[in-house]
């Protein structure tokens, strides 16, 4: 998208709003596909919690892939978006074996990551096939947040318990039909992702008639110019070599799957939002804007570094600025920044905003949650108008005091 259309949208939608180039969505979903061209089997399960707008999940469906979930919420959206229940695979964590058996009576895929959890539900569901989620005890991603495949991490069952692991599966009598990782996210050492995938394949072996192999996601996208990325065309076509190695040696053609989120939509999004005001200090040049970590927390919560464009006002030459938001905490966007000069009233567009940004918006102050658009075939499209005060008060109950 061009600036023009950005400051198009905000005019005509207002500001704080998310935009998404649905263009760019699919430009990367065929990126993907195309590096792991070389294997037989291939499945995209676009990982919900990234960005769960239906509009969206619809759009995400019309290119041919499937949905990875995590709570029963994101299999109803998933349904409701249109999906095949064979095309939805539930990951949680955390959870209680009645939510894994209210989601298995919808027909989606289940993948477990706990003994215990396991052996409860293979004695209750041992016609229900599962799958099995690893941890291979590989440190990797951006920062100890994203990194989930650790030795003391919550997720997963430990490479250590898989004796324990098929002792049980031998007891219920459980079909396993895949078996899954998945070690965290910006994930930039591809080296690092084969290590991890020679571990999952050495577990596969152990189990007779698998489906398919999940191998997570993680890949990380640049977030601000001249950032790094996963070379994914590199990672296809070692990983595509290795995995269809496996396959012969395990006697089967297996699928190969993967759940990119924020890989697909994370560069696809834009978040705009106006400036409020500029404050100067004894050191420092605050541009306030019409939002905060209410709405984009990223840079508060990971550190995350995004690149910050006045689009009201491009070329002018550039200025430090601390971007700040109007919540009471310090909700700091960027600190000394360099910025085209900016102005009151000045659109400013957060980039690499469509991943983890709008799913983890609050109302924290009693603001109201954002719009989205998409942006589809060059024209914008709300999917989700902005919050107003019925909203905040919906579903709140008022007791005579």
């Amino acid at each position: 998208m061009k600036n023009e259309d950005l400051l198009k949208i905000a005019k005509k939608f207002g500001t704080p709003t998310y935009v998404y180039d649905a263009s760019k969505i699919e430009s990367q979903y065929k990126r993907l596909t195309s590096s792991f061209k070389e294997v037989k089997n291939l499945r995209i399960n676009y990982a919900v919690k990234a960005l769960s707008n239906i509009s969206i999940l619809k759009y995400i469906k019309n290119l041919g892939a499937g949905i990875d979930t995590v709570s029963v919420q994101e299999v109803i959206l998933g349904l409701k978006a249109g999906f095949d229940p064979d095309k939805i695979i539930y990951t949680p964590n955390g959870v209680s074996v009645k939510e894994i058996e209210k989601v298995a009576e919808m027909g989606v895929n289940i993948n477990i990551d706990n003994l215990n959890v396991l052996e409860q539900f293979g004695n209750l569901n041992p016609n229900v096939p599962i799958c099995i989620r690893i941890n291979p005890h590989v440190m990797a991603g951006g920062n100890n947040k994203i990194s989930v495949g650790h030795i003391d991490s919550k997720f997963g069952i430990s490479i250590h318990q898989i004796p324990l692991l098929l002792r049980i599966i031998q007891n219920t009598n459980i079909k396993v039909n895949g078996i899954h990782m998945h070690t965290g996210s910006d994930i930039l050492d591809i080296e690092v992702f084969i290590h991890a995938a020679e571990i999952l394949f050495d577990a596969a072996s152990k189990f007779e008639d698998l489906d398919f192999i999940d191998f997570g996601s993680g890949f990380k996208v640049p977030y601000s110019t001249g950032d790094n990325e996963t070379n994914i065309e590199e990672l296809g076509e070692k990983l595509s070599k290795r995995f269809n190695e496996f396959c012969k040696e395990y006697g089967k053609d297996l699928t190969l799957a993967f759940e990119p989120g924020k890989f697909l939509v994370s560069e696809a999004g834009s978040f705009l939002c106006s400036v409020n005001s500029i404050k100067q200090t004894t050191s420092t040049v605050f541009a306030q804007v019409d939002s905060g970590f209410n709405h984009f927390v990223r840079p508060m919560m990971y550190g995350s570094n995004h690149d910050i464009i006045n689009i009201s006002n491009p070329n002018d030459s550039e200025r430090f600025y601390s971007v700040v938001g109007y919540i009471c905490e310090t909700d700091t966007f960027a600190n000394n920044k360099r910025i085209s000069r900016i102005n009151e009233y000045d659109v400013l567009c957060f980039k690499n905003a469509g991943a983890y940004c709008f799913t983890m918006a609050s109302n924290y102050n009693s603001r109201y949650k954002p719009s989205e658009i998409l942006f589809f075939n060059n024209k914008p499209f709300e999917i989700r108008k902005r919050e107003t005060i019925e909203d905040i008060l919906k579903n709140q109950v008022v007791i005579d005091i």
